[in-house]
């Protein structure tokens, strides 16, 4: 049976975004201003994990509009390495938004080979659920996960985010927020890079929440 809806869903999106966007705009000089501690506070040190800063370029610090950021390079002499960014906006009202890494990934050579979601276990109560990649330049490759987090809520879907960025923009007068990324290599099996990654987000994780507020 032909499927007559195809070509109307991609109208469907610009309109809501459309809307989303007037009503963000409407908003916009309303919104509260929500302190947050800075990104650069959180520990050097997690775990058995040692931090490394890799400061963005300013070309892609105006690229992406942050109003703070966290990148670092973490190292275990037991489990390898790992790579923190955390992108914090204070607002996404006026036109600097999240930019989702599956965007950005390819324009700087990673290929996404593979695709799919992770839930991740922090307790035996809490588990978040994230973005899960693996990207290839060449003969290398790298596990990516990726969320996006604030006022509350840890969400992959980018849509998702979006949707509950214009609900709390009405509601709560608020549209700050985080995307969340962690990458490490994939030397050997698929499945030891992703313990390490899951290993290390459970680390990490309630530090994040003491920085991006709720």
């Amino acid at each position: 049976m032909p499927n007559y809806m195809s070509p109307v869903r991609p109208w469907i999106t610009v309109g809501v975004l459309l809307v989303a966007f007037a009503l963000l705009h409407g908003v916009s000089h309303g919104e509260a201003t929500v302190a947050h501690q800075a990104l650069r506070e959180l520990p050097l040190e997690l775990g058995n994990w040692a931090g490394i800063e890799k400061p963005l370029s300013d070309r892609i610090l105006q690229a992406v509009g942050v109003t703070d950021y966290l990148n670092r390079s973490y190292f275990s002499d037991e489990d390898g390495s790992v790579q923190l960014y955390v992108g914090y906006y204070s607002s996404q009202s006026s036109g600097d938004t999240i930019h989702s890494p599956k965007n950005c990934l390819p324009g700087s050579g990673w290929d996404p080979v593979q695709s799919d979601r992770a839930s991740i276990a922090l307790s035996s109560t809490h588990r978040i659920v994230v973005n899960e990649y693996i990207v290839q330049r060449g003969p290398e490759r790298q596990l990516v996960f990726y969320w996006y987090q604030g006022r509350g809520r840890i969400t992959a879907s980018e849509y998702s985010s979006k949707f509950w960025m214009v609900t709390d923009a009405i509601s709560r007068h608020r549209t700050d927020g985080a995307l969340v990324r962690v990458i490490t290599p994939i030397p050997g099996s698929e499945g030891e890079a992703r313990e390490r990654l899951e290993n290390f987000t459970r680390l990490v994780f309630p530090n994040l929440e003491t920085f991006i507020p709720k």
